[in-house]
């Protein structure tokens, strides 16, 4: 079964912090490489946060470095992105996403399979 269930998006001011949380199923999680996006209208979808269940490494967008935290829940099948000191460049919204069970790397550019239906992020100045 794929199930990626995001939820925690929300409107704070700038300087504010939120913690996104991504519910998968065991068969989308064990193993893998799961990872945060973030899209806004009219711009692309890019990676901010990434990390392989395999070995706990992670990979982070740059511009989210020292704010963002990618983190993980064995035993729920879920991770997480806590976002601090948020800024208003950071309104989107914020989909998971993991690779196939048999992909063997993870990082921002990995190859991604299955998507989660997004929760929106506003920040305000």
């Amino acid at each position: 079964q794929i199930r990626l269930a995001e939820s925690g998006g929300d409107s704070v001011q700038a300087g504010g912090s939120l913690r996104l949380s991504c519910e998968a199923s065991p068969y989308t999680y064990n193993g893998n490489c799961l990872g945060w996006f973030r899209q806004v209208p009219g711009k692309g979808r890019e990676a901010v946060a990434t990390v392989y269940i395999r070995d706990n490494s992670t990979s982070y967008l740059d511009d989210v470095k020292g704010r963002f935290t990618i983190s993980r829940d064995d035993a729920e099948y879920t991770i997480y992105l806590q976002m601090n000191n948020l800024e208003p460049d950071d309104t989107a919204v914020y989909s998971c996403a993991a690779t196939h069970p048999l992909w063997i790397s993870c990082g921002l550019t990995t190859n991604w399979a299955y998507w989660g239906q997004g929760t929106q992020v506003t920040v305000s100045s």
